[in-house]
């Protein structure tokens, strides 16, 4: 968000808010005439409610003229909004005829107001702060028993990566750093995205960005340090992503057991194999090797009851 559309939204708050205030003022000094216009004239408890909404309004009013930067607050009215079309939407249920009538125009017109005060909550949202909310990171790491220059070397030829990542099915080096990646996605979906490497310390670092395709704007790095005790290298993984489809997105492939967290530590143990022994070590009860989908099926060990094994 530029510094002239935070200006706009905190202007748009701001007029809310003097809004506000006048939406205060009224139910507290005619109070009766307000609440025969919302239909609600009838009940002694519906006079009350609307000098509530009254001092809530004033409160509002206070919140957005009375602060530097009264974006964010205005979340506040769309709170209350919600609120008054409860209470609204009661009203209209309990009564007939005019004050039916009276207390729907009512309603449709909290709609609308509430409506923009949900335009301006959202308005007023940084877009860093949107980014924060959505972008989410994995970081995972695992020793590896080769030396460190012959760990790199294997990991900067993308065309390696299909070897032990489970989930692509091809990885092509364009040059220059580029590479064009394809994946099989959650529920076989067919993923493809272009990737190129920022940063590159031989020995030491590697870090890429999502250039184009569905995941564009996702990020990375894998770091190659010395293991303690001489034991090989250190392998440390870092991936920043924001999931396709948002959280709901996310909670979903979690429970199928393809979440990023747990696809990066599998990749990894499988790049461990490779490197020490050549090959992802294989079963004849798992051909396939160390699949994700697999272990969510897995369950700890149970004790066996006395005499089953007679």
């Amino acid at each position: 968000m530029t510094d002239e559309d935070r200006r706009r939204a905190n202007r748009l708050a701001r007029t809310l808010g003097l809004a506000s205030l006048g939406l205060g003022i009224a139910p507290l000094t005619a109070s009766d005439v307000v609440s025969r216009i919302c239909g609600v004239d009838d009940s002694r408890t519906g006079r009350a409610m609307v000098r509530l909404v009254g001092v809530r309004q004033l409160a509002h009013a206070a919140l957005l003229l009375g602060s530097r930067l009264p974006g964010p607050l205005v979340w506040t009215r769309v709170a209350g909004g919600v609120l008054d079309l409860t209470t609204l939407g009661l009203a209209a249920s309990n009564r007939t005829g005019l004050r039916r009538n009276r207390a729907l125009a009512v309603t449709a017109g909290v709609v609308g107001i509430t409506a923009v005060d949900l335009y301006a909550a959202v308005r007023g949202i940084r877009r860093r702060d949107l980014e924060r909310v959505r972008r989410s990171t994995v970081q995972a790491v695992i020793t590896v028993n080769r030396p460190r220059d012959e760990v790199y070397r294997f990991w900067h030829d993308v065309e390696n990566l299909p070897e032990f990542m489970i989930h692509l099915v091809t990885v092509r080096d364009l040059g220059d750093g580029r590479s064009h990646w394809r994946a099989t996605g959650p529920l076989g979906r067919t993923l493809e995205w272009e990737a190129e490497i920022i940063d590159d310390r031989p020995n030491e670092l590697i870090a890429w960005h999502v250039t184009h395709g569905l995941i564009a704007g996702n990020s990375g790095t894998v770091g190659f340090t010395d293991a303690p005790g001489d034991r090989g290298t250190e392998v440390r993984v870092t991936l920043h992503y924001a999931p396709p489809g948002g959280a709901a997105a996310a909670a979903f492939t979690r429970l199928l057991g393809e979440h990023p967290d747990q696809l990066v530590r599998d990749d990894l143990r499988r790049f461990k194999q490779v490197m020490e022994t050549g090959e992802v070590v294989r079963s004849e009860s798992a051909p396939e090797g160390t699949l994700t989908k697999r272990q969510l099926r897995q369950r700890p060990a149970q004790p066996m009851a006395r005499g089953a094994l007679r």
